[in-house]
């Protein structure tokens, strides 16, 4: 049987630690500081537990509220694998139009770890997959440089090159 392909995939390599990496992707004071929206220029925290079948938003870290992506924890295993559902907030109840994200950190070689981002299930919602191709892009750099460097890229330039 063959694998299916994802319908987004991301690869980097980042000079930090698995524990360092989610850490980063769990804790919502390192991540506003590096998840930024690209068009806007905000910063956005994710929400939850962490734990597999608990809820997760995506919310904008400006106190507002406001919650753009939810979905419900697939798999958690720290610090190599985080896989959670994504959907639009008037689609959380019909799974039918959730995609599904999942990261993959592997240690890759000394001081270097390997991070895989998969979003899968996105071809039945071409807006869906436009917008995260778009912005994958621009939070996972923001993410290495943020684990590099202790800043994300700043947040002008992260809305001007969406």
């Amino acid at each position: 049987m063959e694998a299916k392909k994802p319908d987004y995939l991301y690869v980097t390599y980042i000079a930090t630690t698995p524990e360092k990496l989610w850490q980063a992707l769990m804790d919502v004071d390192l991540m506003a500081q590096w998840w930024v929206d690209p068009k806007a220029g905000c910063a956005r925290v994710n929400v939850s537990d962490w734990k597999p079948g608990s809820l997760w938003e995506h919310r904008r870290a400006d106190g507002s509220g406001v919650v753009d992506i939810v979905g419900k924890v697939i798999e958690a295993t720290a610090p190599q694998r985080l896989v959670y559902s994504w959907a639009r907030p008037g689609d959380a109840a019909d799974e039918s139009k959730h995609s599904r994200v999942s990261f993959d950190i592997v240690p890759y070689s000394d001081g270097l770890v390997k991070l895989t981002v998969a979003h899968d299930d996105l071809a039945k919602d071409p807006a869906m997959l436009s917008g995260v191709s778009g912005g994958w892009p621009t939070v996972l750099s923001n993410l290495k440089t943020f684990l590099e460097t202790g800043h994300a890229l700043p947040k002008t330039a992260a809305a001007a090159h969406p």
